[in-house]
């Protein structure tokens, strides 16, 4: 219904998807505009970190996309309109993330898509077949474990009722933290991310073996393969909370 009624207005469709395009290409005019000042950024090349860019915004896109409407969980609530939801015979989780489904965010992963293929066509890497599947792989679990901490930060609300920007924070303030190599950042802030909320494996971990980079912290080379894992696991416990969340919500107060 959302797709239908946004390609309603054609001319209207496009413009904003161009201006999700335009807008989201600033971050990475700005790395350009770095890097005409230095060489290398943490001992990463500009292609190197146009690759991290392009995983984390793919990645942080297609989640977006997908469940991007669940932070309006907590207005919800508040409102009461979760109510209605409710009494529908769909599952709640499906309906809020069709809610007002916005079609425009395509121009972000076109615009984080276009910066991950220029990245390939320059990086200086031996293409054997385990590091083409790598690419694909980092991506589609990096989409997973982003949309997992959306679910996470939309079942928190049922108790917070207002915890849309903390969610915010882990998801698009997470892309922003993936688009930079992680030796640019303190070690207990990487550690943060890889042991506490898991967010290194959405491309750091991967990246760092596809470009043959040594970790930071030191950790066995095996850990670079865990991203599926990782997703999976995360995966597990956001449903875990969601189902909690739901079954303890009592509806709105008078």
């Amino acid at each position: 219904m959302w797709v239908r009624s946004t390609l309603t207005y054609r001319a209207s469709f496009v413009m904003t998807v161009v201006g999700n395009f335009a807008a989201s290409s600033l971050d990475f005019v700005a790395i350009l505009m770095m890097f005409s000042h230095i060489d290398a950024l943490g001992g990463f090349s500009l292609a190197e970190v146009a690759f991290l860019y392009g995983t984390a915004s793919t990645s942080l896109g297609l989640a977006d996309l997908l469940l991007g409407s669940m932070d309006r969980l907590g207005s919800r609530i508040r409102d009461g309109t979760l109510d209605v939801l409710l009494l529908r015979p769909v599952p709640v989780f499906a309906q809020l993330a069709a809610d007002r489904f916005a079609l425009r965010r395509l121009g972000k992963i076109t615009q984080a898509l276009l910066v991950l293929g220029w990245s390939l066509g320059r990086l200086e890497v031996d293409w054997t077949a385990g590091r083409v599947l790598m690419v694909p792989l980092t991506v589609v679990c990096g989409a997973v474990i982003f949309g997992a901490v959306f679910t996470l930060g939309a079942a928190f609300q049922f108790w917070a009722q207002d915890a849309a920007q903390v969610q915010n924070s882990f998801t698009y303030g997470g892309n922003a933290l993936l688009q930079f190599p992680p030796t640019v950042f303190g070690k207990d802030l990487v550690r943060g991310v890889t042991f506490i909320v898991p967010l290194a494996f959405v491309n750091w971990l991967p990246a760092l073996w596809l470009l043959g980079r040594d970790d930071p912290l030191g950790l066995p080379g095996w850990v670079d393969f865990l991203g599926p894992v990782v997703a999976l696991a995360l995966c597990g416990v956001a449903g875990l909370a969601w189902r909690h969340g739901v079954r303890a919500y009592r509806s709105t107060g008078s």
